[in-house]
């Protein structure tokens, strides 16, 4: 595949659109690849393809669509490398981390649709009725560019799975992987129209596809600013959404918790994908009286991590993926610098002399109230709190418009699952519990609306039918 792009994919074909947009290495700012413009009437043309397919797909059954998904997750097997490769290049992110949590576990998503297929009762008696789950129909997923395949994996894995067609558009920042499952679609004979790619600046076609009458149902992942306008545009349609937004997760770790292994685990998570991520444990908080302690445990843990060439196999953290983001992060921590926050590790500013490179930073001394612990940052900075009692802690985690994520670290998985209990937020992992695929994903308050990922996420792209007999 060319990284050039200058179509997109409508009923089965390839359609070139008038324009492009180019598409930059964030490492390198070379440009590697373009992406298609499209404009109104394209959007047209992919709802349209995808409710002519609409009908025959769901009609299919449960069985017949989980062999058409496990077909493609086969072709996207066959071509990992080449999605390791361009989400490396087009995002910014280390090849391990690409590897891992951007192409492996999207491919894992799609496998878990085809399951999730063939084991869920689409039919199933309550009383003296007999529910239907039935698609919903045509669904618009718009997914962003921080993590671009495992969030099209998370959408259209069961969507497909539940019987809708889709028309994806992914981040201008960040296409060329969903060119390549677009390609993976063609190549294990999905039939023409069930997934359409489509691709342009959301100020251009957003708003003609979210408000779109021949679209069903509408799943955003973005920042919580604009899934207020798709939201909005939902509302004035009568058409439900999935809102995947914002995050400002906690870390708690309590006094008794396996410290120094809380704290690096903390750090990790808060600087996995160099921080664009919507559920990274951004503020960490301690005990007072072994505050200084993890401060110096967490600034150990960050000299360890390297920052440079995404390709290399020994990057943790590559660069930012543009260099608006770059800016933006570097004015909070100037921001929060000027207000008295303590810089625990070196500079933010990178020696790297190309490329749009932050070094992960550690902030103290602040108060949970302060901006850079209420804002979501989008970057490597990590806030840390000293709480004087646990239900100070959970009121400080609980202590922002955001409810995404979160963790609790504490002697006994017992004692953490009962202070998980009193957080609003929608995931908790305790003592660094593995990432569970088959969870239900998405958050409370500004955090979103809906539930991605397992039966919980198939079931958001079905409508319910209750025939009384």
């Amino acid at each position: 595949m060319t990284w050039f792009r200058d179509d997109v994919l409508i009923g089965g074909s390839w359609q070139q659109a008038g324009a492009t947009q180019e598409v930059e290495n964030p490492a390198t700012a070379e440009v590697i690849g373009s992406a298609a413009l499209c404009d109104g009437a394209t959007v047209d043309a992919a709802v349209a393809a995808a409710r002519t397919a609409a009908g025959t797909w769901g009609a299919k059954t449960a069985g017949e669509r989980a062999d058409a998904i496990e077909a493609l997750v086969a072709v996207l097997r066959q071509r990992r490398e080449e999605l390791v490769a361009v989400t490396v290049a087009e995002v910014g992110v280390s090849v391990s981390n690409a590897r891992a949590w951007h192409v492996d576990l999207a491919i894992d998503l799609m496998a878990a649709a085809a399951t999730n297929a063939r084991n869920y009762a689409f039919e199933e008696e309550s009383g003296t009725s007999v529910l239907l789950r039935k698609p919903v129909g045509v669904v618009a997923c718009i997914t962003p560019w921080n993590y671009p395949l495992y969030q099209l994996a998370a959408k259209v894995g069961p969507a497909l799975a539940a019987g809708c067609t889709v028309v994806l558009k992914p981040a201008l920042l960040a296409p060329l992987s969903s060119y390549i499952f677009a390609e993976a679609t063609i190549e294990a004979g999905l039939p023409e129209g069930v997934f359409n790619l489509i691709s342009g600046a959301g100020s251009a076609i957003g708003d003609a596809l979210t408000g779109h009458p021949g679209v069903d149902f509408i799943s955003f992942t973005g920042s919580t600013t604009v899934g207020r306008e798709v939201g909005a545009t939902a509302a004035r349609n009568l058409k439900r959404a999935c809102l995947e937004l914002g995050g400002k997760s906690s870390s708690i770790i309590c006094a008794d918790a396996d410290f120094a292994a809380a704290v690096t685990g903390t750090v990790d998570a808060a600087m996995l994908n160099s921080g664009q991520t919507c559920s990274a444990w951004t503020r960490m908080l301690v005990p007072a009286q072994r505050y200084e302690e993890a401060l110096e445990l967490a600034a150990a843990h960050v000299k360890t991590l390297v920052v440079g060439d995404p390709t290399a196999e020994s990057t943790d953290l590559g660069p930012l993926v543009s260099a608006k983001q770059k800016a933006d992060v570097l004015a909070v921590i100037d921001g929060a610098l000027c207000r008295g926050a303590r810089l625990v590790t070196g500079p933010p500013v990178s020696a790297h002399a190309v490329g749009h490179y932050v070094n992960p930073t550690i902030l103290a001394d602040l108060a949970p109230t302060d901006p850079a612990s209420q804002q979501e940052i989008f970057g490597p900075v990590l806030v840390v709190h000293a709480y004087s009692s646990e239900a100070e802690a959970i009121e400080i985690a609980n202590g922002t418009v955001y409810g995404l994520a979160g963790a609790v670290w504490a002697g006994s998985t017992e004692r953490a699952l009962e202070l998980a209990r009193h957080l609003d937020t929608g995931q908790v992992d305790l003592n660094g519990a593995p990432f569970n695929p088959q969870a239900p994903f998405g958050g409370w308050k500004d955090s979103g609306i809906g539930r991605e990922l397992g039966v919980a996420g198939l079931e958001e792209y079905t409508e319910i039918t209750a025939v009384q007999r």
